[in-house]
């Protein structure tokens, strides 16, 4: 979901630097509040979406990314949670006229991690870079993005992640099965009340995956799906707000589930929070504030790992429940994010997976 981290943005802020700046943590409300960017574009009202060109960069806002996250399994009961994110940033507007090939007016930051079951760890990495001499950058047609030798991009009609990382790789095929769900108002997503506070976001909420994945000196040859979201825009949250909570649900009926909370500083839920409700052919319903009720039933350091999602309308709730409890992301700013299993609360029976993302709580 497209809010979840851009509390790193204002590490790279400081020049675009090449190398992780130091991890300061600054207050969401800072970071994401609406503030003054003269120049840069804002989400203010809806738009049409236009495909493949909206698969790749809008330099005119300050924030871009694109997120995969996936559950894999192998062919001897092994089984993987994964993610990949691209982060393009704005630091001005416009291009940079300057007689050096290193100036540049956006910069890069990618983040990956696996989760592997089996051995009951959690390895993350991250990259910067700046968009020049080709180290980084996106295209729409063929579909491309980079951060130096990691790559997601369009090959012969179905994408590739390419991503050595530290301790781990991911070589995965993805071919989406699942058409676009725009998010929010045909694609505008309302974050506070604030004008402009909004971002334009899309999901693909199932990409068949298969591939490989290097870990521990092995090749292990996977299969599963995958969740793609796409956000773009100049500001999101407004000074109340702390942080979200933000589901990606895949059922084995064939729906799929997206929903954030996002929290006040009360406590409480803002009215924006919001989500979508899709069947694999297209939205089923948008989901406001009131159409899904959220009761946190156990947590890990801090973080609610474990809840139960009532959603307006179903018989019985579901519980969502982290594969692995320690799935922080602890990377220049730390948030949680993993795999998880949906189960029905009434008795227990398996009804899909997913992934969760929880931010400003540590």
């Amino acid at each position: 979901m497209g809010l979840r981290t851009l509390f790193l943005i204002p590490l790279l802020l400081v020049g675009g630097c090449d190398e992780p700046p130091s991890p300061e943590r600054l207050p969401l409300s800072e970071v994401l509040g609406g503030g003054d960017h003269p120049g840069l574009a804002r989400a203010e009202e809806v738009r049409p979406f236009h495909f493949p060109e909206d698969h790749g960069p809008h330099p005119g806002y300050r924030n871009e990314w694109w997120y995969l996250t996936g559950n894999l399994n192998g062919p001897e009961g092994e089984a993987f949670g994964f993610q990949a994110t691209f982060f393009r940033i704005a630091l001005r507007p416009g291009d940079v006229e300057s007689p050096s090939a290193w100036r540049t007016g956006q910069v890069w930051m990618a983040h990956a991690a696996l989760t592997d079951l089996g051995a009951r760890e959690h390895l993350a990495d991250e990259r910067f870079a700046r968009q020049s001499v080709g180290l980084a950058g996106a295209r729409p047609r063929p579909f491309a993005v980079w951060l130096e030798d990691w790559r997601l991009a369009d090959e012969a009609g179905r994408w590739r992640l390419r991503l050595p990382a530290e301790g781990f790789g991911l070589d995965l095929s993805l071919e989406p099965v699942a058409p676009v769900i725009l998010q929010g108002e045909a694609g505008l997503s309302r974050k506070s009340a604030a004008p402009g506070n909004a971002s334009y976001y899309y999901s693909i909420p199932r990409l068949e995956v298969s591939g490989r994945i290097e870990r521990a000196g092995r090749e292990v040859p996977v299969t599963g799906l995958a969740w793609l979201d796409r956000e773009w825009s100049t500001s999101a949250l407004g000074p109340d707000q702390a942080g979200w909570d933000w589901f990606s649900l895949q059922l084995k009926d064939g729906r799929d589930l997206m929903y954030y909370r996002l929290r006040l500083k009360d406590g409480g839920a803002d009215p924006h929070s919001s989500g979508s409700l899709s069947d694999g052919r297209g939205l089923l319903r948008t989901l406001g504030a009131t159409d899904v009720q959220l009761l946190p039933l156990r947590h890990w350091n801090g973080y609610p790992v474990e809840w139960r999602l009532h959603l307006q309308g179903e018989e019985n709730a579901w519980r969502v429940r982290a594969l692995l409890q320690d799935q922080e992301m602890d990377l220049s700013v730390r948030y949680w994010e993993g795999a998880v299993e949906v189960l029905s609360d009434a008795d227990g029976t398996p009804l899909g997976r997913g992934y969760l993302e929880l931010s400003g709580y540590r």
